[in-house]
């Protein structure tokens, strides 16, 4: 075999391999790229752990910084499998967080008002987006990002949509902005709560129904007391559990236009990581998890998340982000504030 045809770690890349054939990248091809997110990982862990701020950010701006690295040969193969698969993975293991018996003792009102909020928001991240010339997905995915789980959110509904270089850009810079936007909704809200006639129980569902990130969620709710964090993290949870319907409506709406784009690829009716989400909830729900086990789950789920977040930050540039212009940032923005707003009102209203 000639050397020009001879095969490399970059030929043989995820990107390269189209579809079910990405699983014959051997180990070995994957491996630096694989490192260099852990390692990025445990950086932003340390700064995160040490001196504050959210671990979600600083993964993504160290991997921002490393984007020079794309151009070494063997890297792209283990950068593509932790933005793509540890993704989908550290999704499914969410799953284990959730049980039944939490949803429902939320109670039907609860429930309600937060499934309402939910696909309001998405629906005027949509209109935002045709009102500002953006493209729909962008709408969806950031609406999604602000109504689900920040930015496990973003990065989850981004794999469900057809792909596309500017489809990744903006799903860097709704992680960037949700993130923002919930560290500062976490000192804020409580703040602007204790003004508000609301017992502890409505002050929890308004934290865990506002607030993206699930961590800056639990912090919100440590601050005004044990009741009321309790409450939030149990509503986060609800939120949590509708990505997976929402994902699948996704899925479903955009495999039906998936010719519409040429750079769009088919995607599967139900993608597997899902189903695996699904099944897990339905197992945590009998019981079959312990505490630790689940909490294990948990952070292994967070630190898949941050690796993925990494590997996309590496697979981006400052330019490429900055190109999307001012437009982005008002949608999020204003997302942000109309669902805190609706779930605000509609609890002070049924309380």
């Amino acid at each position: 075999m000639s050397e020009s045809k001879r095969f490399t770690p970059e030929t043989r890349s995820p990107v390269l391999l189209k579809g079910r054939l990405a699983f014959l990248v051997p180990w070995h091809a994957r491996l630096p790229g694989v490192l260099m997110c852990a390692v990025i990982t445990m950086a932003a862990t340390f700064l995160s752990e040490h001196y504050g701020g959210p671990q979600l950010l600083f993964a993504l701006l160290i991997g921002l910084a490393f984007h020079f690295v794309m151009e070494q040969p063997g890297m792209r193969a283990g950068v593509e499998f932790c933005s793509k698969t540890l993704l989908r993975l550290g999704v499914a293991l969410l799953g284990m967080r959730i049980t039944a018996s939490q949803i429902t003792g939320l109670g039907l009102q609860t429930a309600l008002v937060v499934v309402f909020a939910l696909v309001s928001t998405i629906l005027v991240g949509w209109l935002l987006a045709r009102l500002m010339g953006q493209p729909a997905q962008h709408g969806i995915l950031s609406g999604g990002a602000v109504a689900i789980c920040g930015a496990s959110a973003a990065m989850a509904i981004s794999s469900v949509l057809p792909q596309s270089p500017a489809n990744e850009r903006f799903t860097l810079l709704t992680v960037v902005g949700v993130t923002l936007l919930s560290t500062c909704a976490m000192v804020l809200y409580p703040w602007m709560l204790a003004w508000l006639a609301l017992s502890p129980a409505g002050m929890g569902t308004v934290l865990g129904g506002t607030i993206h990130d699930v961590a800056q969620v639990v912090g919100a709710g440590a601050l005004m007391g044990e009741e009321q964090r309790d409450v939030a993290t149990v509503v986060k949870l609800f939120r949590v559990m509708l990505l997976m319907p929402v994902a699948i409506v996704l899925t479903i709406i955009f495999r039906r236009h998936e010719n519409v784009s040429v750079d769009s690829k088919p995607v599967s009716i139900v993608p597997g990581f899902l189903l695996g989400f699904v099944v897990l909830v339905l197992l945590g729900s009998t019981g079959i998890f312990t505490v630790s086990s689940a909490a294990f789950a948990s952070e292994v789920s967070r630190n898949l998340l941050v690796m993925a977040i990494a590997a996309a930050g590496v697979k981006t540039t400052f330019k490429d982000l900055l190109e999307l212009g001012w437009r982005p940032l008002v949608m999020l923005l204003t997302e942000t504030v109309y669902i805190g707003a609706v779930v605000t009102v509609l609890v002070w209203k049924l309380e």
